[in-house]
């Protein structure tokens, strides 16, 4: 296919412009991008090939679109998402969706009513070893899931040196590990065995300088009848990330530092490798930049659909209600 898609980067923030790299790594889209710093918006435009805008009303005056990546701070992606579907672009809005369910119902029945192409930016749903691993579980091979195990931590301080400088220092720009962690780590869990339907949370401050927001939090999850929890910190050294999921004839593993899945299906045996790969984090983002011109080309469904990353969001406010209440909170 010759047509290259037209695809405008809202936002140059470290996410931003990871995206504006990958869409071009792909060789399928010529890209534009919005930053309304000067600075920021001369720097990426001296290190990429795309048209730079100081804002999205620039733009839109300027040129015309197929789609766009809404890489701007969480309270602000359903406002323009609102603004981009009036005007008929497809989109692919960063994680979490939003802070609140204020005008997601409206932007759904928008989205429905004008035959917009939305997806939400869980990259875990294009890893390849996770795609593996959830055929297999779909496939029967090891019976009805029962468990979902997930643990994971990180330096973060070493990956994100500017933290406390950015959203994430504030809860109310989208910040603390819950709505910038965890939320990766419940999609991927529904993904896998189902809706959340309701949680018990703790959360806490324990580590990370020079900010407030929680840095540790622990939750169980319920999936109907699949139990699950999630063990979640931001400071310790090594950078680790497992999900198990137990069925009733096995069991499977990811293990992102190796990136493969295994599998367990003889009594007192191993760990079985199934199958490994080779990425580095621009290369997820690659996989994530193909599946939704992928499906913008009508080849595949959405990588994670808006009603996936609402039910995500739902799942997210669940989970800060059940800290502060200390009891089950059910996810509606």
């Amino acid at each position: 296919m010759n047509h290259r898609h037209r695809i405008l980067i809202l936002g140059t923030g470290s996410i931003g412009e990871r995206h504006l790299r990958c869409f071009l790594a792909t060789g399928r889209a010529e890209l534009a991008f919005c930053e309304p710093v000067d600075r920021r918006r001369e720097e990426v435009a001296g290190r990429y090939a795309a048209r730079a805008f100081a804002t999205l009303d620039a733009a839109l005056a300027a040129a015309s679109f197929d789609a766009a990546v809404i890489a701007t701070p969480a309270p602000t992606h359903i406002p323009l998402a609102l603004q981009l579907t009036a005007r008929g672009l497809h989109l692919l809005i960063e994680k979490p969706l939003s802070l609140s369910l204020d005008g997601v119902e409206e932007l759904a029945a928008l989205v429905a009513a004008r035959q917009i192409k939305t997806s939400v930016g869980y990259m875990w749903r294009t890893n390849p070893a996770l795609q593996a691993m959830k055929s297999a579980l779909d496939s029967g091979r090891f019976g009805a899931p029962v468990q979902i195990v997930i643990t994971t931590g990180q330096a973060f301080a070493f990956y994100r040196p500017a933290y406390r400088d950015i959203y994430y220092a504030k809860h109310e720009l989208g910040g603390g590990a819950i709505q910038d962690a965890l939320t990766h780590h419940l999609n991927a869990a529904e993904w896998l065995v189902g809706p959340i339907t309701r949680v018990a949370a703790d959360a806490d401050h324990c580590v990370l300088p020079g900010v407030e927001v929680e840095d540790t939090v622990h939750v169980i999850t319920r999936h109907g009848p699949v139990m699950g929890s999630v063990s979640l910190n931001q400071h310790q050294p090594p950078n680790e990330y497992f999900i198990t999921v137990v069925c009733q004839r096995g069991a499977v593993r990811y293990n992102l530092t190796k990136q493969a899945w295994f599998s367990a299906e003889e009594p007192g045996g191993n760990w079985k490798l199934e199958a490994a790969f080779t990425l580095d984090r621009d290369g997820y983002y690659i996989r994530q930049a193909e599946a939704f011109l992928d499906y913008l080309e009508g080849k595949a469904t959405a990588p994670c659909s808006l009603s996936a990353g609402i039910q995500t969001l739902r799942a997210n406010l669940a989970v800060q209600a059940a800290v502060r209440s200390r009891r089950w909170e059910e996810v509606a």
